[in-house]
């Protein structure tokens, strides 16, 4: 049951203890800290002085007695004149070779006389000091002299231990107490930064305002976290304003084609509400036209997967895995090939390990080629090139298509962008950007020049893996 009551008061504590604000977390350890530190400081005080008084006690005996001897060798034990009782102080004693002892007239009795003081009388040993706790408690010393031996005592006086303990217990309560406020204030003035830092942080939250950074003051670990959190702040900054850019950029691309999506919906719907669909559109019409909406659709379609894949903010979910770039390039080439027949493409690619996401890479070659398939010509494949080079691989995608115009090279990969040649293609303007976000994600580069053949030459580096990670 006491282990019990014990463990439960403990948890209460613990409670108790948890629920306190840092402020009084501080203040109770500042007063605990330098109680605890008065406490082992007045026991070591006290036992040293405690030591000192017993050692300049026993000092004096020696002293005294060895006074008493000296004129008890010259007088003799019997004869030897004992100094009177002055009410209080030292006692003394002469004990007689036959045993019997003297003490002076009026002087209150001592112990009886030890065995061991006995034994010095006897010759067995010159000296011997020793405490009783005969009434208050005596400190005797005997020496041996004249045949016999002298004894000297005194009262065990423990009043300068008491006197000395009582003034530490004061100054100890005088430093808990001012340890207490100390700590109070110290605790109040080095969470100051803490509180403006709460309040700046309340306030960002209840405004919503990101741009309000927070006014770096301080130093050491609040210096730091506040640059931690105005870097978090910039980073939500930058999100959001991601965020709002695709947004717009997303409304703005989908315009146009929601609006001829719906117009070419709307005026089959009105000719056939008329029951002129068969007259006012011929069978090469309707053909034509749902051709069209299925382009449209699959436009859209395209767009929104395309989007949704920029807007999760990461590459995918899928892990990192150590793969042969080489199996990547190859899976994405047969996928370009069975999506549009008419697109040839050569590949020369040799084996190089990378450490990345299989399905996103993929996906970055396959828009690669895509991309090359709208510019290149029938008669003229698309050339898929990868080798390693130095610490890199290095894949290459050629088309022998126009080139890009170098008034685009610097918003090729940009979000959304088509240079003025690419509005009458099919594509979203997003392909290039996902290429770079992937790229991005594995440590690698991205850059496009002019190929040997005049037109585009995209190229990717990404770190290869080390020969030990394979």
């Amino acid at each position: 049951m006491s282990g019990g009551a014990a463990g439960r008061g403990l948890r209460r504590l613990t409670r108790w203890w948890r629920r306190q604000s840092l402020r009084t977390r501080l203040t109770v350890i500042a007063a605990t800290a330098i109680g605890v530190s008065v406490f082992v400081s007045f026991q070591v005080a006290s036992e040293l002085l405690d030591r000192k008084l017993r050692d300049t006690a026993a000092e004096q005996l020696r002293a005294d007695s060895r006074v008493l001897a000296a004129n008890a060798e010259r007088a003799g034990l019997a004869q030897v004149e004992l100094p009177p009782y002055p009410g209080s102080g030292r006692l003394v004693r002469v004990i007689l070779p036959d045993g019997s002892i003297r003490t002076p007239a009026g002087q209150p009795a001592l112990p009886p006389v030890s065995g061991g003081a006995g034994r010095v009388a006897q010759g067995a040993s010159s000296d011997l000091l020793e405490s009783t706790d005969w009434n208050d408690g005596y400190r005797v010393y005997t020496l041996r002299a004249g045949g016999g031996a002298v004894q000297v005592a005194d009262l065990a006086d423990d009043s300068p231990v008491n006197e000395f303990g009582f003034g530490m217990l004061l100054i100890g309560l005088f430093c808990v107490v001012g340890g207490g406020l100390v700590g109070r204030t110290v605790a109040r003035t080095g969470l100051a930064p803490i509180d403006r830092l709460t309040a700046a942080a309340v306030r960002v939250a209840h405004t919503r305002d990101l741009d309000a950074d927070i006014p770096d003051e301080g130093g050491g670990e609040i210096r730091r976290l506040i640059q931690a959190i105005n870097d978090m702040l910039a980073a939500l900054r930058d999100s959001r304003r991601s965020q709002r850019l695709l947004a717009e950029d997303a409304a703005h691309e989908l315009k146009t084609p929601l609006t001829s999506l719906r117009l070419n919906v709307e005026l089959l719907i009105r000719l056939d509400r008329r029951g002129t669909l068969d007259s006012a559109l011929p069978a090469e019409s309707r053909t034509r036209l749902l051709h069209d909406l299925g382009a449209q659709l699959a436009e859209l379609s395209t767009l929104a997967a395309e989007l949704t894949d920029l807007a999760r903010g990461d590459v995918s979910d899928e892990s990192t895995e150590l793969i042969d770039l080489a199996d990547v390039v190859v899976a994405a080439a047969t996928r370009a090939r069975s999506r549009v027949p008419d697109i040839e493409v050569a590949l020369d690619v040799t084996s190089v390990w990378v450490s990345g996401r299989p399905a996103a890479l993929q996906r970055a070659v396959l828009n690669l080629v895509d991309n090359a398939g709208k510019w290149s010509p029938a008669d003229q494949p698309i050339q898929v090139r990868l080798r390693a080079e130095g610490a890199s691989a290095v894949l290459e995608v050629d088309d022998a298509g126009p080139g890009i115009d170098a008034a685009d090279v610097p918003r090729v990969f940009d979000r959304f962008y088509r240079a003025d040649s690419a509005r009458a293609l099919p594509g979203s303007g997003l392909g290039l950007s996902i290429v770079q976000r992937v790229v991005d994600a594995h440590g690698g580069r991205a850059a496009v020049a002019r190929s040997a053949r005049g037109g585009a030459l995209l190229r990717v580096d990404l770190p290869a893996a080390a020969p030990a990670d394979r």
